[in-house]
């Protein structure tokens, strides 16, 4: 399932009330105990309903699982164009938004868990989680790589894709510890990590994400140290 089917999915208040149902009744009941009929309970619709839009269960499980995973990326991405100013502040914007609420929540995280143990034996959902996946690396390409020409560091397709490949590890790790909770550390310390990570990892002057004016580097941005110059 595409992002543009992920978009078009919200224009019709019934269908989504059915899947936030399923995600609600999977969160409570699990996959097997969120029946038809508890998810139609739970929307407040008729199990005719079901059939129009999905067909079965297992369809509407699966979209449940598409709408899941774009709401994540969507969300984190709405704060980055949200965010006015420097691709500094875009991509620390999109990188916090990944590790505080509505992205970073316990039933979330929960939910996505049940999900992803389906990926390896169900061909839909393997198709769904590499859909998902691509879309979140190619935004946070997207906004990586207007940071490195910002700071004049190495920005080829491969290192941009490397980077969102690290970045999205770092946030997942991040993601899924957090949320559980363990109490071996307070949950609001995260976003100001993953900016001082990616800024490690990108190999950014300190405080290039973090710090709370982020300014812009451009007109003034020495060669980064990578950076092969260009033959005269």
């Amino acid at each position: 399932m595409s992002r543009k089917t992920f978009q078009r999915l919200s224009l019709d208040v019934r269908r989504r009330s059915l899947i936030e149902a399923t995600l609600t009744c999977i969160a409570r009941d699990g996959l097997h105990g969120a029946s038809v009929r508890r998810i139609t309970e739970e929307a407040g619709v008729t199990v005719g309903l079901v059939r129009h839009y999905f067909g079965n269960k297992d369809d509407m499980i699966r979209t449940a699982y598409a709408y899941l995973v774009g709401q994540l990326t969507a969300q984190a991405s709405e704060s980055a164009r949200a965010t006015e100013g420097t691709p500094e502040a875009k991509l620390a914007s999109f990188l916090r938004a990944n590790l505080t609420k509505p992205n970073m929540d316990e039933e979330t995280v929960s939910l996505w868990a049940t999900f992803i143990g389906r990926v390896r034996h169900d061909r839909d959902f393997a198709e769904i989680h590499r859909d998902g996946y691509r879309e979140f690396l190619n935004v946070l390409e997207t906004l990586i790589e207007p940071v490195l020409v910002d700071h004049g560091c190495p920005h080829s397709v491969a290192i941009c894709r490397n980077h969102a490949i690290a970045l999205n590890g770092l946030i997942d790790g991040l993601w899924m510890e957090g949320a559980l909770n363990s109490g071996l550390y307070a949950q609001d310390i995260l976003p100001d990590l993953i900016t001082g990570a990616a800024e490690r990892l990108l190999e950014l002057p300190a405080g290039a994400l973090s710090a709370p004016d982020i300014s812009h580097h451009t007109s003034n941005a020495p060669t980064h140290p990578k950076q092969q110059s260009k033959p005269s």
